[in-house]
């Protein structure tokens, strides 16, 4: 699993149409430790990784002391993440899954995503900014003020919820740090929402069904 704490930002050097899919080769600097097989969050889409290697002098520029990693997106990704819109220089979100013995900062973030949102609107606030964005169709039961949401892999808490949109506040660290950066307004982000929020879901949806499927209890004397 992952936590939303995004490592660095990554560029898109490559793509690959195949008749099964899409095949994105991602460079990042402070990867080291990539291997094969390896859970890779890639603006919150938890992918492989399925070849790796250091880019040297002659790819794509001297001096140039990143890493390079490959992933495959099967047609479902696709269909499901705006990856596919992605071309070469375009920056997305790292995250590593996290190790066994990390320090837990963001929330649980599966990589999962759900849906996808459209930013509305940025505005700068101070040394910060509130970035807007879209509620899709569905999917305003699970976004709560103060709530987390997962915003292309970045751990994030709801500042405000309106009737189809809600704010977030990003601090100048995340502005720098991530990809939001270079987002503008009808820039679409991926959504995970809170998985406790979608257990909590299932499990008050099963009991209201076991009532309801419960037969009537007979009278007993002491009634």
């Amino acid at each position: 699993m992952f936590t939303g704490i995004v490592e660095t930002a990554g560029e898109v050097v490559g793509r690959e149409e195949t008749p099964d899919g899409l095949r994105l080769r991602v460079a990042a600097g402070g990867l080291d430790d990539l291997h094969h097989g390896q859970s890779i969050a890639v603006s919150g889409v938890c992918l492989t990784v399925e070849e790796f290697g250091a880019i040297d002098a002659d790819d794509p520029a001297p001096g140039d002391d990143r890493s390079w990693f490959s992933v495959f997106l099967a047609a479902e990704t696709v269909a499901r993440t705006y990856l596919d819109d992605l071309r070469e220089g375009d920056a997305v979100n790292i995250e590593r899954a996290l190790a066994a013995d990390g320090r837990f900062d963001g929330h649980v973030v599966q990589g999962h995503v759900d849906t996808t949102a459209e930013i509305t609107e940025i505005e700068r606030v101070g040394e910060d900014w509130r970035f807007t964005f879209s509620i899709p169709e569905g999917f305003g039961r699970y976004v709560v003020d103060k709530g987390s949401v997962a915003l292309d892999g970045i751990s994030l808490t709801v500042a405000e919820k309106r009737d189809g949109e809600f704010d977030v506040a990003i601090i100048p660290t995340t502005y720098e740090l991530t990809n939001l950066g270079g987002k503008e307004v009808g820039d679409p982000v991926h959504v995970e929402v809170d998985v406790v929020a979608k257990y909590v879901e299932e499990m008050l949806e099963g009991y209201a069904e076991s009532l309801l499927d419960a037969p009537e209890r007979a009278p007993s004397a002491d009634d």
